[in-house]
């Protein structure tokens, strides 16, 4: 089943998320690689593709796993938890309608 990791940020989360986001990436990778991933991305602070210095208020990413406490753990063991660039990660079931 599909389930929504939606990251919330703590305030001037910018240099942590820089510095985590190597490993975040790659965690990423493992489940596109996997088949697992449906998509993931940062919501930028301002009306920008590149928000720069505003930084960005959270991330949301939908893939696929076994069970909601499979997601949570997969959440919790984050490295922007780790880092603290997370204050609250919230997983929920999702179900893709579209794209069909």
């Amino acid at each position: 089943m599909l389930y929504a990791i939606i990251g919330q940020d703590v305030p001037d989360s910018l240099d942590k998320r820089i510095a985590a986001r190597p490993a975040h990436l790659a965690r990423l990778q493992t489940l596109q690689n996997e088949g697992r991933l449906l998509l993931a991305g940062p919501f930028p602070a301002v009306d920008a593709v590149d928000p720069g210095a505003a930084g960005f208020t959270g991330s949301l990413i939908v893939a696929e796993f076994t069970s909601l406490q499979a997601a949570r753990a997969w959440a919790d063991a984050d490295p922007y938890v780790a880092a603290g660039v997370y204050r609250q990660a919230t997983v929920q079931p999702f179900k893709k309608v579209f794209p069909a």
